[in-house]
């Protein structure tokens, strides 16, 4: 636990502290095996007793992003993200791990429980006490949670790009003709993951505007000044962004999914056209062969040196007709007699002729 006194001229690390400042705040920053250390302080400082549900709230790790008020204090639970976002990689699956930072509001005094190895506190607490710090220090804990808040959520912005990367591979290795798609339980985890996000976004907006209509409701004692208003916009604004990219991500993907399907419904529907082309090409071929099959005595052509030659003549003439007659009535397409390698290079070749000419 330390404790952080934020006043007029800056900001500075006490071990202990028995009276509010006369000017600013007191920061107690706290990570979850502290317990209930803090009570004491915050009660000689405030003479607020802290609800022991609400002391349970702040050790459970695997809270959900909530509000919740007393006529004393209030309680802002928010899950931030706990991975480095610089370090993932877009060919795994990307897992979005958070865990809680539990805001308690005070009069004057506002307690932070996180998780021990928290870079973005040490960070803010370095940054009030530097020389650009003091130039801008909050003036009240509200808007030292605000900035907090804004931090974690910047970070959320920045796992985007990592998850549009993760999008546009699970996109070409669904739409490769060449390899046959077969990851389906990875693309099931990563469209949870979305989900997941969405869903956490969804419970961040929710604790933000009950806080946010909490304070507009009780606006005669401890409202919201303009500026911490729109700093409050922009944080839920930024969320929206968040959300709206998840969004967006599960819907790309479940089009690429269908995309797939509707692909090899297609090569599947080419094979098909092509089998049937080829017995309907072949079946009076083995009509024909049947009938110089035949067990009779005398047959036609049996005995003639010609023909042979005069059926494979007519034999291969059929053959071509009927090619002919299913081209004609496009039961067959080019890249089915030619492939579809063959298809694109002569449609290249026909593009590149009429652009020249």
């Amino acid at each position: 636990m330390e404790l952080v006194v934020v006043g007029a001229e800056g900001a500075s690390v006490v071990e202990s502290i028995d009276a509010l400042p006369d000017v600013g705040f007191v920061w107690c920053d706290c990570v979850y095996s502290d317990g209930p250390v803090w009570t004491a302080p915050v009660q000689r400082l405030t003479g607020i007793h802290v609800l022991d549900e609400h002391l349970r709230d702040a050790e459970n790790v695997a809270h959900p992003s909530s509000f919740d008020s007393t006529n004393d204090y209030e309680i802002i639970v928010f899950r931030g993200l706990a991975l480095r976002v610089e370090a993932l990689d877009a060919s795994d699956v990307i897992h979005v791990k958070t865990r809680p930072v539990v805001f308690f509001l005070f009069p004057r005094v506002l307690v932070t429980v996180r998780a021990p190895d928290s870079r973005l506190m040490a960070s803010t607490r370095t940054r009030l006490m530097s020389a650009a710090g003091r130039a801008r220090l909050p003036t009240q804990p509200e808007e030292l949670m605000l900035r907090i808040l804004n931090a974690m959520v910047d970070r959320y912005l920045e796992l985007r790009q990592p998850l549009s990367a993760q999008l546009d591979r699970w996109q070409r290795q669904l739409l490769d003709t060449r390899r046959p798609f077969n990851d389906w339980y990875s693309l099931l985890e990563a469209r949870r993951e979305v989900r997941r996000l969405e869903d956490l976004c969804e419970e961040q907006l929710d604790a933000l505007q009950e806080w946010r209509d909490e304070r507009l409701e009780h606006s005669d004692g401890g409202g919201l000044s303009e500026v911490l208003l729109v700093r409050t916009s922009d944080i839920v604004e930024h969320i929206h962004r968040v959300r709206g990219h998840a969004q967006r991500l599960e819907s790309s993907l479940e089009n690429a999914v269908q995309l797939h399907f509707s692909a090899t419904a297609y090569r599947t529907n080419e094979i098909v056209r092509a089998l049937t082309a080829i017995t309907a090409v072949f079946m009076p071929l083995t009509l024909i062969t049947g009938i110089f099959g035949m067990n009779f005595e005398y047959i036609p052509w049996l005995h003639s040196r010609a023909g042979f030659w005069w059926t494979m003549g007519a034999m291969l003439a059929l053959g071509v007709l009927m090619l002919l007659f299913l081209r004609a009535r496009e039961v067959l397409s080019a890249s089915a007699l030619l492939g579809n390698r063959s298809a694109r290079r002569r449609r290249r070749r026909k593009d590149a002729s009429s652009v020249y000419d």
